[in-house]
């Protein structure tokens, strides 16, 4: 993760000199280590640092502190085969940092915890071998007996209530009976999870299996916070992962949902208006959303093939399989997942800083609270029947441009409007 953004540099063939050399035919994936690199090349000065080339594990950039050492590696190991590298072949050429583009400095690395606590994130939990081997081998086995549903880039298979990724809702009408036996030995232990309290008797009655291959991940997403209960618990196995968070502190930059079953977002790391956390999911480990980790931090995992971890080059392996745990939201019920939402989108549907105070947030608050009163007081079963996803929900829509609601002209001031969509946040 957070790979450094090296390029060719400028000339002919790329003969630019430059402190760094892009060094192909060697990396972990053919089993040389990159203390074992650093220690060759240092024999010609200074090394500052080894660094993936890209995902494949094959290709490595050496940095020299000095450029002069960097041309003398380059001249004795180009194209020549060396010993203390099992005898491989080198192919080594000049490389450089790309400078920042047009939109801004891009920051595509951050700190990789291996523990949750170390994130700072109320209401995120991690527990390392959450079930066995044996527990894990049984659960893959499971589900590689039953039939699995094609997306674009991954696998899936849903129980309980199946999941519509066009709507990013549970269709309620289409029950799909109780969760499968062979997930009971993982509900047992959800229910003695730790710090669940009371909410160690909920029902968990939606599950999504998903498979995904190398180097495909997740887009940045929140799942639906009318759709489901307050905890989420995500199982992963077979092959690890890097899982980043991220908290948007404007709303300049928000993934919106997509028709298609994948969201395509390119480069959302080129806006820096979030705050960004991430941590390393081993196989056999759960990861437990709730509280604000929950409803208020999109979580992400990055298409990557191979994650940087501590200084350490992991790859992901043939697949990684998610077993996610939720419990479906009764619109009949006035539940405390459901006030969390009203409050969490009252809070992200703020003005600009110059003008959202307090106040705002509460009347908003009171606002939304009053359109889902009227609406399940006036036809319950309407409402109940329409979803939650589609109940309506207060969204600010101003200029993109306008530095403050005071700044816009008065034909276009914005004003809470009720529109029948979900509410992202």
């Amino acid at each position: 993760m957070g790979l450094p953004r090296f390029g060719r540099p400028k000339g002919v063939g790329g003969s630019q000199l430059s402190p760094n050399l892009y060094v192909a035919n060697c990396g972990p994936a053919v089993g040389i280590s990159y203390e074992t690199i650093a220690l060759v090349f240092g024999a010609f000065g200074e090394v500052s640092g080894v660094h993936a080339a890209d995902e494949s594990g094959a290709r490595v950039v050496v940095s020299f502190a000095e450029e002069g050492s960097a041309r003398a590696a380059m001249e004795a190991l180009d194209g020549r085969p060396c010993q203390d590298l099992g005898g491989r072949s080198l192919h080594i050429r000049y490389s450089v940092l790309r400078p920042p583009t047009s939109l801004g400095p891009v920051n595509d690395s951050v700190s990789v915890s291996l523990m949750a606590s170390e994130l700072n994130i109320p209401g995120l939990y991690l527990l390392h071998d959450f079930v066995s081997c044996k527990e894990e081998k049984d659960l893959l086995a499971a589900v590689d007996e039953r039939p699995w549903k094609n997306l674009s880039k991954r696998r899936v298979q849903h129980y309980g209530y199946e999941f519509c990724y066009e709507t990013r809702n549970v269709d309620s009408k289409q029950h799909l009976g109780e969760l499968p036996s062979f997930v009971s030995p993982v509900l047992e232990k959800i229910s003695m999870f730790p710090s669940l309290g009371d909410a160690a008797n909920k029902v968990l009655n939606q599950l999504t299996v998903n498979e995904y291959p190398p180097g495909v991940g997740l887009s940045p997403h929140i799942d639906t916070h009318s759709a489901f209960e307050g905890l989420i618990f995500s199982l992963s196995l077979a092959g690890p992962c890097i899982m980043e968070f991220r908290r948007y502190v404007e709303r300049g930059w928000l993934p919106k949902a997509s028709s298609s079953t994948d969201m395509n977002i390119e480069n959302p790391e080129r806006n820096s208006n979030f705050l960004r956390r991430a941590v390393y999911l081993p196989p056999r480990s759960m990861l437990l959303l709730s509280g604000e980790a929950r409803y208020a931090w999109h979580h992400y995992i990055p298409h990557h093939k191979i994650d940087m971890v501590k200084d350490r080059m992991i790859r992901r392996g043939s697949r990684r399989v998610s077993f996610t745990f939720r419990e479906r939201t009764e619109m009949d019920v006035y539940s405390v997942s459901l006030l969390e939402y009203l409050k969490l989108c009252s809070m992200d549907l703020r003005l600009s800083s110059q003008v959202a105070t307090f106040s705002h947030c509460s009347l908003i608050s009171s606002l939304l609270s009053f359109c889902i009163a009227v609406l399940i007081t006036a036809s319950p079963a309407r409402t109940k029947a329409c979803g939650p996803a589609n109940l309506a929900c207060l969204y600010w829509s101003r200029p993109a441009r306008a530095t403050s609601f005071l700044d816009e002209p008065a034909h276009d001031r914005s004003r809470p409007t009720i529109v029948s969509r979900p509410c992202w946040t």
